[in-house]
């Protein structure tokens, strides 16, 4: 199959990188193996760096490993209340009980009072900020009648939303054998949370919540240092270490990053900034065409019109190394002449992105109008002209 190299090509550095950009790229992406010749090294034990809206891996390490979760399951459980909300199953302003259960349940703590209830708008700055096991279980006994209903609640929601490596067992990420996920899969969670739910989504940058008297702080350490973070959640266990799925902006530019298993918090803290700070450093995105650009034309044979125009019907974006810019490489790959008639919508070819360190971007080239073919004296007229001088029509 022929292909030509996009010669005219403007590279356009991404300050929003487009949203239907990832219909394209992320569930393509967020698969294949991690970009070759990274080289940063992480002390986490399992860590993953992308890009939000191309889903350009950055850095892979054991990202499809099994692993706990610990408080980063509280990810899920507030995926699964925020649902209920867009839903209008919930408001935010509902009550709901406190049991026994929720009121003794250890390890961090909202400080829910037994026999009370609290509102949903509380329980989500409870859990997103406060950490609090007890407010998630006040959400799933309300949700699903009981914590292990719930749990089996959040495994469906985790299959639906593409998280292939999940199973939960609770709604806090209380230390359980059966409970476990892996860093792929925090990453396909905090992207969906982002994308689903953009205002709701805004309580993950918040610094501090104050309930029944007590002030606690967000413990994500990135949202105080400087590095552009607005989210998401930290976790820790004995068995697990320590762990973070965080979300960080600058210039429009949004990367994800998941680590889990380092020693202590100050770990925590000083490898996740040094993640963010060298994605944003080393790496850039790139806008290649927006949906609806022309990328080339190609001549149809037997058509009434003797060309016609190669489109992208999506926005095409490409992040990779900065140093790699220089050997980007757009190619188009079609037959042509194309043989008349062609449909309005057809796929006529493909246009294949390359660049060190990134596996190739495909996206399909379409014919944006029909063409239909000739009459059979203007196919008679063609295959003359064809014969005499050449012209491919």
């Amino acid at each position: 199959m022929p292909q030509r190299i996009v010669s005219h090509l403007r590279l356009r550095p991404s300050s929003a990188l487009f949203a239907t950009v990832a219909a394209l790229l992320l569930a393509l992406v967020l698969a294949i193996a991690p970009a070759r010749g990274q080289s940063l090294e992480t002390s986490a034990k399992q860590a993953l760096l992308l890009d939000f809206d191309t889903g350009a891996v950055l850095l892979d390490k054991a990202a499809d490993e099994k692993m706990y979760p610990s408080s980063m399951t509280k990810m899920m459980t507030v995926y699964v209340l925020m649902q209920r909300i867009k839903e209008g199953v919930l408001a935010m302003d509902d009550l709901l009980p406190v049991s026994e259960k929720a009121w003794r349940k250890g390890g961090s703590k909202m400080f829910v009072e037994v026999g009370k209830q609290v509102s949903v708008e509380d329980l989500l700055y409870g859990i997103i900020i406060q950490s609090g096991n007890d407010a998630t279980i006040v959400v799933a006994e309300a949700i699903s009648g009981s914590e292990e209903a719930f749990a089996v609640e959040m495994t469906r929601v985790a299959r639906e939303i593409g998280m292939t490596g999940t199973q939960f067992k609770n709604a806090s990420g209380w230390p359980d054998p059966e409970h476990y996920t892996t860093a792929r899969d925090l990453a396909v969670l905090a992207i969906r949370k982002i994308r689903d739910f953009p205002e709701m989504y805004k309580l993950y940058a918040e610094t501090e919540f104050t309930f029944n008297g007590i002030t606690q702080s967000n413990r994500n350490p990135l949202l105080y240092r400087n590095v552009g973070a607005d989210g998401l959640k930290t976790g820790h266990t004995e068995a697990a270490g320590y762990g973070l799925t965080a979300s960080a902006v600058r210039d429009g530019r949004r990367l994800i990053m998941v680590v889990n298993g380092l020693e202590s918090r100050r770990a925590r803290a000083e490898e996740s900034e040094k993640l963010i700070n060298w994605g944003f450093r080393e790496w850039s995105s790139y806008a290649l065409f927006e949906a609806g650009d022309t990328v080339t034309e190609a001549q149809v044979w037997l058509g009434e019109s003797g060309a016609t125009p190669l489109i992208v019907q999506q926005d095409v974006a490409v992040t990779i190394r900065r140093r790699a810019r220089d050997d980007l490489k757009v190619v188009v790959r079609f037959d042509e002449p194309l043989p008349a008639p062609i449909a309005a919508g057809q796929t006529v070819g493909a246009l294949i992105v390359t660049a060190p360190g990134i596996e190739p971007i495909q996206a399909p080239l379409i014919a944006p109008a029909a063409v239909q073919q000739l009459g059979p004296t203007g196919r008679l007229n063609a295959a003359l002209n064809y014969l005499i001088w050449g012209e491919s029509r």
